[in-house]
């Protein structure tokens, strides 16, 4: 994967950090995208930067200003003359409650799990298909089966599950499309109690919760491992999905 180059959304903290550190130490050099979290990204280039000297660079952009993405897309190009590997990552996540949705909620949480890894993966297929590249969407596993109270974020990403399906053959036989589906990784940022913690975890078959980790490896088997895999998407919930 020597110079081969991954352009990760949202990749300043949490599992799209991780999944920088793990493909840039398979090798590859690491478009960091980022929207308001400058410190953090500036802080993970000099992190990888500092174990291979110039690997790493940043791109700052608003995902739902759709306009923008094409630009976008050419300054990740731009940066080692090549374009390898799309990751899908950044994402809103909050509850909404029914008889209070608006408008608001709506764009923004289909615009940044479902309208931006759209358009940005139109925006990179002519570079992926230079490469014979891929993409991989983190979607979750509520995509198949909803999560109570976040029934837009929900839809969001059972559209995402669609649109891997749909740009695999799109954007076959060129470019491959994947996507990771993530279970109990890492908490949600608003307060979550210690019941509600054990009783998620109670419902996955390995009975403990998983790490940015197991999603970074995942990916990084999309990536590297599976040259004859498109269209699929793997959960990785230490079995959750499957404990109605």
């Amino acid at each position: 994967m020597t110079n081969k180059v991954a352009l990760i959304t949202g990749a300043a903290h949490r599992i799209g950090a991780t999944v920088a550190r793990t493909l840039h130490e398979a090798g590859m050099n690491i478009v960091i995208h980022y929207r308001a979290s400058r410190e953090g990204a500036q802080a993970l280039q000099a992190e990888l930067n500092a174990r291979r000297p110039e690997s790493v660079v940043l791109v700052q952009a608003d995902l739902h200003e759709t306009d923008k993405l094409v630009a976008m897309a050419k300054e990740a190009h731009k940066a080692w003359g090549r374009l390898d590997v799309l990751i899908n990552n950044a994402s809103s996540f909050y509850p909404t409650t029914i008889g209070e949705i608006d408008e608001a909620v709506w764009e923004d949480l289909m615009g940044s799990n479902l309208k931006a890894p759209l358009f940005l993966s139109q925006a990179v297929a002519p570079y992926l298909r230079e490469s014979e590249g891929c993409i991989v969407n983190i979607v979750d596993i509520h995509a198949e089966r909803p999560l109570k109270g976040y029934p837009v974020y929900s839809m969001a990403k059972a559209g995402l599950a669609m649109l891997t399906k749909s740009l695999a053959g799109e954007l076959g036989p060129e470019i491959r499309v994947n996507a990771v589906a993530p279970g109990a990784i890492l908490w949600p940022e608003h307060e979550m109690d210690e019941l509600t913690k054990q009783r998620i975890i109670s419902r996955t078959f390995l009975k403990r919760q998983g790490s940015p980790t197991d999603i970074a490896k995942a990916i990084r088997f999309m990536v590297l491992d599976a040259p004859y895999v498109s269209g699929q998407i793997l959960a990785v919930d230490g079995g959750r999905s499957l404990n109605s």
